[in-house]
């Protein structure tokens, strides 16, 4: 039997990196005393749908992000179906003397009283502010009211005792004016992403829990205020938009209506829609420049835009009036939201009915899978999909860890998906992020740059490096080409027709053929490939793999199994130990239960072992069925190797 010529080689990956270690916190106070060095937590976080939840981003400092925050709570607590409402801003600085908690706090009090002057008994409002917690120098120069404010505005009640309720809190305050992650270099008191979003989580949760069975009778709304822009670093330094991904709450983008603003604007939004979120509106003070009407050119009508009246600069101005003069802009804004959320329940409860009846899904009996086992889906954050969940009757958005990611491809963990920033130093989960955004950066930009391009005698700069970074590194030493294939199984047949006609080639099967010598019913080629393997779904693809389920006549009636396959040995780990299975085949009264245990993953396909008694009796055993292939076919000949596990 001559040599094996060629091989087709598809790697498909066995490990994955290990899961980020997980620190979670039960509360909003456990929360406010975790501090830096809190590791991170698994990319996902449960988060409830009771309730319509959104982010108040903004498209830089200074563009009225609080102004919007108070304009919607102002809405829900002057309609008149009474609300609760949380207001949660989980960074700020310049405290105390600019504080948004305390801003949304005593400008919605005010409106309120306003609505009730003359008539205190029509309605009433329990409101609050909370600071959790503030640095050393914030903490210093605040005064008791700066940290906790409480009022009851009105006396009336509904007949059912429901009342108006606005909750408003800080988690974190810095004294200087700067950016989160400077105010941390200059006063201290560092937090992690882990423990700022375990902090928001709770208070999330709590908020709602807190209200009872009362809030089914009210409007709920919970809304997180950013800090500055939507890329503004966080405490660590990890970008917000980045921070807070995990919960992927849909958005409200502040816009800037100055010049420049359409830029600024625009930026933003992308910087938010190429990470996953849903911008579910933008919204922006009117300058006088019309830059809602390029706006909506650019969004194509897709996200709506609303424009406020100009805000007066007079620092005395107590924006009463104006807050009445925005108050059907805001309401406006309210309804978009509340139809944004109501769609998305809808969809989200309906996906599972509408998926067993039009979509066909691969390796799946249908009748056995009942409606309730689908898995819905709403998006993915590093190596967990975020599912829609009904847990003791309440409708969640819950992390799931993605096992099948290695099915066909490995799957992009989260620093493959998402992030902005990288060092060597930052924590893992940070640099999943990192890695995550650079895949969707790099496919957008390659996507604006070159559409699509057919590749016969073209070439263009992202091929080419791909295939240079691919020949100076997995194929170092032994391949000299790359090709390109849609996915593994039809890639697995250009690498068998490649290979088959090198062989014919090599052994002048080819040139015997053109010259008439064979005819090609005298030639057939198989390959030689692992029992149990799996190469793709295509008919070729199939072909060379051993029978299975998978193919027997009921689903692949045209299957013959074109290949010699031999059964290898399994690795396994047991109690920390590397373990080497052998089939019956590959027993030997030489080998010895040591010899087939290891320390380490890399002992066990270390190259010294070439050397060793088991290496000689597989070699052997190979060797043994190649020949008497050839003895028992000698017509048939073994043109190409697939070194591919199974599943």
């Amino acid at each position: 039997m001559p040599p094996l010529s060629c091989f087709a080689l598809l790697l498909r990956p066995l490990r994955r990196l290990p899961p980020p270690r997980s620190r979670s916190l039960s509360s909003a106070s456990d929360a406010a005393a975790a501090t830096s060095g809190d590791s991170a937590s698994g990319p996902g976080l449960d988060m409830d749908l009771a309730a319509p939840t959104f982010t108040i981003w903004g498209s830089n400092t200074g563009v009225g992000k609080t102004l919007v925050s108070a304009g919607l709570v102002a809405a829900a607590a002057l309609a008149p179906s009474p609300s609760s409402f949380l207001y949660l801003k989980p960074l700020q600085t310049g405290f105390p003397s600019d504080s948004d908690s305390r801003f949304v706090f005593r400008t919605v009090s005010s409106l309120f009283r306003r609505r009730l002057s003359g008539d205190p008994a029509a309605a009433s409002l329990l409101a609050s502010h909370h600071l959790l917690r503030a640095s050393p120098a914030a903490a210093a120069a605040a005064e008791p009211p700066s940290s906790y404010e409480a009022a009851r505005i009105g006396t009336g009640e509904r007949d059912d005792g429901e009342l108006n309720k606005l909750v408003c809190k800080t988690l974190y305050a810095w004294n200087e004016a700067i950016s989160p992650h400077l105010a941390v270099e200059r006063e201290g008191m560092a937090v992690g992403d882990a423990a700022l979003r375990a902090a928001v989580g709770s208070c999330l949760g709590s908020f709602v829990r807190g209200l009872g069975d009362e809030w089914k009778g009210t409007r709920v709304w919970r809304v997180i205020e950013t800090a500055g822009g939507v890329a503004s670093p966080g405490p660590s330094g990890t970008l917000q938009c980045d921070l807070y991904r995990p919960f992927r709450l849909p958005g409200i983008l502040v816009g800037d209506g100055r010049l420049g603003g359409i830029s600024s604007t625009i930026s933003a939004y992308e910087s938010l829609t190429m990470r996953g979120y849903d911008v579910t509106a933008v919204i922006f003070e009117d300058n006088g420049l019309s830059n809602e009407v390029p706006l909506l050119s650019y969004l194509r009508n897709r996200v709506p835009v609303f424009v406020l009246p100009p805000i007066p600069k007079d620092p005395s101005n107590d924006l009463m009036e104006w807050f009445c003069e925005s108050a059907s802009i805001f309401s406006s804004l309210q309804e978009t939201m509340i139809s944004f959320h109501s769609e998305r329940i809808q969809r989200l409860r309906s996906m599972k009915r509408k998926a067993r009846n039009i979509l066909w899904w691969p390796f799946t009996q249908h009748d056995l899978v009942p409606e309730e086992l689908v898995t819905v889906i709403d998006s993915r954050c590093g190596e967990s999909f975020s599912i829609h969940k009904v847990r003791h009757g309440e409708e969640m958005i819950v992390p799931q860890f993605d096992a099948c990611g290695s099915w066909w491809t490995q799957g992009p963990d989260s620093t493959l998906q998402f992030s902005s920033f990288f060092n060597w130093d930052m924590e893992l989960e940070n640099f999943h992020r990192w890695f995550q955004t650079e895949l969707a950066r790099d496919m957008g930009y390659s996507a604006a740059r070159y559409g699509h391009v057919m590749f016969p005698e073209n070439v263009y700069e992202p091929a080419l490096h791909c295939a240079e970074v691919l020949l100076g590194g997995v194929g170092k030493g032994w391949a000299s080409r790359t090709f390109y294939s849609d996915n593994g199984s039809t890639a697995i047949e250009i690498a068998l027709k490649m290979a088959f006609r090198k062989y014919l080639l090599d052994h002048g099967i080819l040139l015997d053929y053109e010259k008439g010598i064979l005819s090609e019913r005298c030639i057939q080629l198989k390959v030689l490939a692992l029992n149990g393997s799996y190469h793709g779904d295509t008919l070729g693809a199939m072909e060379a793999q051993a029978p299975s389920s998978y193919t027997t006549f009921l689903q692949q009636p045209w299957y013959s199994g074109r290949g010699l396959f031999l059964q290898p040995p399994i690795t396994f780990i047991s109690n920390e130990i590397w373990n080497i299975s052998l089939p019956d085949s590959l027993q030997s009264d030489q080998l010895k239960p040591e010899n087939l245990r290891f320390s380490s993953l890399d002992d066990v396909f270390s190259q010294c072992r070439d050397s060793l008694a088991i290496a000689r009796i597989y070699s052997e055993y190979i060797s043994e069925h190649l020949s008497k292939h050839s003895e028992l076919s000698p017509s048939t000949h073994i043109g190409a190797l697939i070194v591919e596990p199974g599943k």
